[in-house]
């Protein structure tokens, strides 16, 4: 669950995705349908904002993104997820992170880059790649790196807050976000590693070893 949006997260888990959840299982819509629609829409989404429908776009691959959610409270109601539709999963985020962050690239460019927001850009899916490669590389070797002030979720709607705000008059805005979500997703990345290697076990100690003057 991410850090920064947890409480209303749960809010909205609660309220909302939790009956749409029980509702998509009944009519025999599987958690992996889901995943793959959401990338779907984000992908459309991110084609508007490379168009310049920003507002658009942020409400489009927002709702989309909110998927990533859903999926996973179906499949917790299925009994828990299969290791496929966590490697789908995981899969279809990073297709749909390097989409709207692809989007970014190209409408900032075509605006003339204002205020660096490319570099930001740039630098906010390399580290946000990192993020979550961390996470995941940690788990596969029994550490833990579920920490981070900045994870997925966070991620998307920093990006789309930015978005509102260039599409609505505020060029600044886009790239001031990307900035704030450049620093904190480096911040995010170091958190990992840096949890991860307090988690590493110690090795046990192999004992005292006999003196050869004592045979």
């Amino acid at each position: 669950m991410a850090k920064i949006v947890q409480v209303p997260a749960r809010a909205v888990v609660a309220y909302g995705v939790n009956p749409t959840a029980r509702f998509l299982l009944r009519i025999g819509v599987t958690p992996n349908a889901v995943t793959i629609a959401g990338t779907v829409g984000v992908l459309i989404g991110s084609y508007f904002g490379a168009m310049g429908h920003l507002v658009l776009a942020t409400f489009f691959v927002t709702a989309c993104a909110l998927t990533d959610v859903l999926d996973g409270t179906m499949a917790r109601m299925r009994g828990g997820s299969s290791k496929y539709g966590a490697l789908l999963d995981s899969s279809m985020d990073r297709i749909a992170d390097a989409a709207v962050f692809g989007a970014v690239v190209y409408y900032l460019h075509t605006e003339g880059n204002p205020y660096g927001g490319m570099v930001a850009a740039l630098l906010s899916l390399a580290f946000g790649q990192v993020v979550s490669y961390v996470k995941a590389r940690a788990q596969s070797l029994g550490l833990n790196a579920d920490v981070g002030i900045a994870e997925r979720l966070e991620r998307l709607l920093i990006v789309g807050f930015g978005g509102l705000l260039s599409g609505f008059g505020l060029d600044w805005g886009l790239p001031a976000a990307l900035w704030v979500l450049a620093a904190l997703s480096i911040i995010t990345a170091f958190q990992r590693l840096i949890h991860a290697y307090r988690t590493e076990p110690v090795p046990a100690s192999a004992g005292p070893t006999a003196d050869v003057n004592d045979a």
